[in-house]
């Protein structure tokens, strides 16, 4: 998933809710202002977090959601 946002503290709001939900993978900022969050879980996990990630924290204002298939074999421990 790809994110443009705007506000201060998204990854850290992010790895918070992953953490809640019990989502691994991970969230970075890239060059040109986006962000970028790799999730793994399951449905119902993917669904709860794909919902928060719509919204984004308080702090932030979520202006696009792009959502694609995983396709890398890395596996993840933690958010």
């Amino acid at each position: 998933m790809t994110e443009h946002v705007q506000g201060v503290g998204f990854r850290f709001f992010t790895i918070q809710e992953a953490g809640k939900i019990g989502i691994k993978g991970y969230v970075k900022n890239r060059p040109e202002g986006s962000v970028e969050v790799v999730a793994i879980g399951s449905e119902a996990q993917m669904a709860a977090f794909r919902n928060w990630l719509q919204k984004g924290p308080p702090t932030s204002a979520v202006r696009n959601l792009i959502e694609q298939s995983y396709q890398s074999s890395e596996q993840f421990e933690r958010f």
